[in-house]
């Protein structure tokens, strides 16, 4: 009998989680987040406990699930709808190193040192800081790099070009929001924006989905329409 109540709670488990999962999609499998992360645990733990408690209902294994699901499908819905919300549930990438310099400030408040930042360049094929013009330390961990010219995949030594600048991409809108401060970085204003804007046929900053600058090659905009408005 007691094989029989564990072997149905599973299945209820399975199909609530696999639910779940459809519905507020790959996110909480790829624990993009320390939040995703640490929200799979919980959920984990709250099915365990529950099938394996021979004085848990199976109704309250249906409720724990289902609230818990509610739950992160409000906070990814809120972090959708509000860029202020976004920031603070998923958090920011982090620029540990910009122009080919470390940022101390930046990898003390990742709660990092030279040693696992070493580590974390190693691991993505990156031996030396030398060959590093920027490098981000992503809400979920990992490291984004932009390498120098000189040591890029195929170098323009190879060709026998001088190198040439590294220019960093700048996001100026995204989601509608204008980044003040990528714009300030950039030292350009709203005015300088607005006329690049009307140069590709759009008049506001509530028609643009994103908006990216990069030095000699311009701006990138993508607008916005009914068919991304969630993204």
């Amino acid at each position: 009998m007691e094989l029989l109540q564990v072997s149905f709670k599973l299945v209820i488990g399975f199909l609530l989680l696999f639910l779940l999962i459809r519905i507020i999609g790959k996110k909480l499998i790829d624990q993009l987040t320390p939040f995703h992360f640490i929200a799979a645990i919980v959920l984990g733990e709250l099915l365990g406990n529950a099938v394996y408690n021979h004085n848990v209902p199976i109704f309250h294994v249906v409720v724990s699930v289902s609230v818990w699901g509610i739950l992160l499908f409000l906070v990814d819905f809120l972090a959708q709808k509000s860029m202020f919300l976004r920031e603070k549930f998923e958090g920011k990438p982090s620029m540990v190193i910009r122009n080919g310099q470390i940022d101390f400030d930046q990898l003390k408040s990742c709660r990092m040192n030279l040693n696992q930042l070493q580590s974390l360049l190693r691991q993505s094929e990156t031996f030396s800081i030398r060959e590093v013009a920027f490098a981000f330390i992503e809400a979920n961990g990992s490291i984004s790099i932009l390498k120098k010219a000189q040591y890029q995949k195929t170098t323009l030594e190879d060709l026998n070009i001088p190198p040439e600048p590294v220019y960093l991409p700048m996001t100026l809108i995204k989601d509608r929001k204008l980044d003040k401060e990528n714009l300030a970085e950039l030292k350009k204003d709203v005015h300088w924006l607005t006329k690049e804007l009307k140069a590709k046929g759009i008049f506001s900053i509530e028609e643009v989905l994103l908006a990216e600058w990069l030095e000699g090659d311009g701006l990138l905009v993508i607008p916005h329409s009914p068919s991304n408005k969630n993204r």
